[in-house]
């Protein structure tokens, strides 16, 4: 039984330690929502914290205690002052990145990169989703619709950086897009890519992801040495290998383009001469702040149904384990986990 005025949230206290804590439950202060929650994506930003190999652990950006959680949905519950009240009883998800407002960044709608900016369950402070309920700042939301499935909700953001990456990569008609890496991410990609009209191809390295990858439709998925001989416009690396990034200037057409959305534990190598004598345009993506509202389109008109990538769905007793790497018992061979912070209710 939790105490009154109390709820439960997932923290993690240090390199490897977290647990399942009584916090206290967010109010609606002006400005922002009270949401409860009804399901959360775990990510490898989430890994990386439990490890202590986050970065913002290291520049200041972030400190322990963590409370995870930035790929969520649920239910507006509360509503602060200067909130539509329209929004009481909506399905929702919403922006991971909160800009300062005030900043030139902010101004010019790049506010998921305001040098000032919190991250909802990552940077500055921000309480993460990982928890029976969220405060979130109205101007931060996503309305989901009426019916929308919550598992669907909760890939949104994943899904942002995504169709940001397919459209880097101009993906459409006659046009040959290449995904490094069948992750969420990844797979994600290549399933927008083929919503634009691409042919689409894989590279994994385990046979049980690609065989993944063929059961969603996406035919053309192989490892490096399988990969046909080819003319690719366009490369997305969307991996965790340091070696990626110069294999996919190595790989792309002259004239085509790169585009970069996984991260690496540690510092990429890529000869610069080689996109300059390609004649090749590279794009880096960090955030899924501007693709949100159309994924969520995508998404509600059944032009890519990212659901078959959760493999689970856990409560937040299971989420150490899973972060610590263990496969939930029952899951199936998708690449993603989802938390439901009220399982049986």
């Amino acid at each position: 039984m939790v105490s009154p005025g109390a709820m439960r949230a997932f923290v993690v206290t240090g390199p490897g330690r977290a647990e399942v804590q009584e916090v206290p439950v967010p109010a609606a202060v002006p400005g922002e929502v009270v949401v409860e929650v009804e399901r959360v994506g775990i990510c490898g930003t989430d890994v990386e914290f439990f490890t202590g190999e986050m970065a913002y652990l290291h520049d200041g950006h972030a400190r322990f205690p963590v409370r995870l959680g930035h790929e969520w949905c649920g239910t507006v519950r509360e509503v602060g002052a200067g909130v539509d009240p329209r929004w009481q009883g909506r399905r929702v998800t919403g922006d991971t990145m909160l800009g300062c407002g005030r900043c030139r960044r902010c101004r010019t709608g790049l506010q998921h990169v305001c040098e000032r900016r919190s991250e909802i369950g990552i940077r500055n402070g921000r309480p993460g989703a990982l928890a029976e309920r969220l405060a979130v700042p109205v101007t931060a939301l996503h309305d989901l619709g009426v019916g929308t499935d919550p598992a669907l909700g909760a890939l949104v953001e994943p899904g942002g950086n995504a169709l940001r990456a397919a459209e880097a990569a101009l993906a459409g008609p006659d046009r040959r897009v290449l995904v490094l890496g069948p992750g969420t991410i990844g797979l994600l990609v290549a399933l927008f890519a083929r919503a634009a009209g691409s042919e689409v191809h894989v590279v994994g390295v385990t046979e049980a992801s690609l065989e993944f990858a063929r059961g969603l439709g996406l035919t053309h998925a192989t490892t490096r040495d399988q990969l046909p001989d080819l003319a690719y416009d366009a490369v997305v690396d969307a991996s965790n290998a340091p070696g990626l990034p110069a294999l996919a200037a190595d790989l792309v057409e002259p004239g085509g383009r790169v585009v970069y959305v996984g991260l690496a534990g540690s510092p990429s190598l890529l000869d610069t001469r080689v996109l300059a004598l390609k004649d090749v345009t590279a794009v880096g993506v960090l955030s899924a702040s501007p693709g949100l509202a159309r994924t969520v389109a995508a998404y509600t008109s059944g032009a890519v149904d990212p659901r078959p990538l959760v493999a689970a769905t856990v409560g937040l007793d299971d989420v150490a384990d899973v972060l610590a790497g263990h496969r939930p018992a029952g899951a199936g061979p998708g690449p993603k986990v989802h938390v439901d912070p009220h399982p049986g209710r």
